[in-house]
């Protein structure tokens, strides 16, 4: 990792975990392989921070921990990259296992249990699909039709800004909202 630390991808430590490397990495993957609208990929940074905002939304009483839980859904992804499920299902178990080994070190390492709660997992799971369908509209050249059908309908209200930023940009992003829920931890 630049931060130096050097990561076991098969034994991860929390230890070697820092959120810098996170945020660098997450703002580096693209979202849909890349394909999509816009001078810049839609990183995973960007659709994280978009995912912790929906979980709010739609869980008015998640506790900070939930929303950074929310934050750090895909934080796997800074060193194994994003994958499509159907991608992930065809590679088998064990790559399932890697990514549950990466994300219980990464919770650690912020405080979080090791893994999300089933209820708080399909809250997060139903901001990412709200994310998705959003980026899938406006960014991946999906028609509604077919958006609603893979990823159902979003909850009414205002569309959230989705101009892929500049992987610094996302980066500061991400660490902003990172920083914001930490400080909301610390405080509770």
């Amino acid at each position: 990792m630049l931060s130096g630390r050097r990561l076991d991808l098969l034994d991860p430590s929390p230890l070697d975990i820092e959120i810098e490397d996170i945020a660098h990495g997450l703002a580096r993957v693209a979202r849909w392989n890349g394909q999509t609208r816009g001078d810049h990929a839609f990183s995973v940074a960007q659709h994280s921070v978009l995912v912790a905002s929906f979980t709010a939304q739609i869980a008015p009483d998640a506790t900070a921990a939930d929303l950074l839980g929310a934050l750090l859904h895909d934080a796997p992804e800074y060193v194994i990259g994003d994958m499509i499920s159907p991608f992930k299902t065809v590679l088998g178990g064990d790559y399932k296992k890697v990514e549950l080994r990466l994300e219980g070190a990464i919770r650690l390492r912020f405080g979080l249990s090791p893994h999300m709660t089933g209820d708080l997992k399909a809250r997060v799971k139903q901001a990412d699909q709200i994310a998705a369908f959003y980026e899938a509209t406006r960014l991946a050249g999906f028609d509604v039709d077919e958006a609603l059908e893979f990823f159902g309908s979003p909850p009414p209200g205002a569309a959230p800004d989705m101009t892929p930023l500049a992987t610094a940009d996302a980066q500061a992003l991400f660490l902003r909202r990172f920083a914001e829920l930490q400080a909301e931890m610390d405080g509770a």
